[in-house]
């Protein structure tokens, strides 16, 4: 297990991609390609995608624990997902560093919520990621995806939501289907209104509805934000004041691995102006607590 006085900082926010060198369902690398491009990192271009093996040694190497996880979004784009139970079994041989999240479309109903207990009871998964524009749903649609929240919040697993634009089909002809107002993060206030136990992270700053996200985060007190998908010092000046006083106990670190690296996000962070104080709590200690882990492992 990780050893959580030991590691200098959790990662909230990295992606499970498929192993290198299988066979890829059509039009899947000129997806990765586009990510490539949009996030100007060679990560997705000509097959250079990391496996959870080589993610869990770049981390072990900068002794940074990683939230990982899949996405399944097979419905929306056709491409097959990484299977949730091989990626938390890579993440227990991996186990000192790496933390297990997985991914359900909300759209299997009652078989997703199978899935969701399952995926907790049998290989310890922590939470679950979703994307709203890559499963193309409304996250406060009752007859759409509650039925797996409810399975989400009886397990007491975390809820972590992809707001605001995303780099899958920028610049893609019709943006490869992609519904950027499913991502509104405003949408998530229903759902923190619902599920008011559950633990709901609003991942990346929510452009252009940043300022939605953080009346979302201020108003819910179960709602956090992560930081990941984009540079620090490319945050809107509201974002940055807001993480520096009343949201300083709900911002977690995130990179966005691999299109954005901890090393890139790490050294903007420093030189970006948050306050010697917000520092390790956006780092380290706003993560333990939501993983309800205490200070001594």
């Amino acid at each position: 297990m990780v050893d959580f006085n030991k590691v200098t900082a959790i990662d909230f926010h990295t992606h499970a991609e498929e192993p290198c060198n299988t066979c890829r369902d059509d039009g899947y690398n000129e997806f990765q390609a586009g990510m490539a491009k949009y996030f100007r990192n060679p990560a997705g271009a000509k097959g250079m995608l990391p496996t959870v093996q080589d993610t869990a040694a770049y981390y072990r190497e900068r002794n940074i624990a990683a939230v990982i996880f899949p996405v399944d979004a097979e419905r929306e784009t056709g491409f097959r997902r990484y299977s949730n139970e091989e990626v938390a079994g890579l993440c227990a041989e991996n186990d000192d560093i790496l933390i297990p999240f997985a991914s359900v479309d909300p759209h299997k109903g009652k078989a997703g919520a199978r899935e969701v207990k399952r995926l907790v009871r049998e290989f310890g998964v922590r939470g679950f990621k979703f994307h709203p524009t890559m499963q193309g749903f409304y996250p406060n649609d009752r007859e759409a995806c509650y039925t797996v929240l409810e399975a989400c919040a009886e397990e007491g697993v975390i809820t972590l939501f992809h707001t605001g634009q995303t780099g899958v089909g920028s610049g893609m002809k019709g943006g490869m289907g992609m519904r950027l107002k499913y991502s509104n993060p405003m949408y998530l206030d229903d759902v923190a209104v619902d599920f008011p136990d559950m633990p709901i992270v609003l991942a990346h700053p929510s452009f252009p509805w940043t300022e939605e996200g953080l009346a979302v985060c201020q108003h819910k007190p179960n709602v956090y934000y992560d930081m990941s998908g984009w540079s620090p010092k490319y945050f809107p000046e509201i974002f940055v004041k807001y993480a520096n006083s009343i949201l300083k106990k709900k911002m977690l670190f995130g990179s966005d691995w691999p299109a954005i690296t901890p090393d890139r996000w790490l050294a903007d962070f420093e030189a970006a102006p948050f306050k010697d104080e917000v520092r390790p709590l956006i780092l380290k200690e706003n993560a333990l607590r939501i993983l309800g882990e205490a200070a001594d492992g």
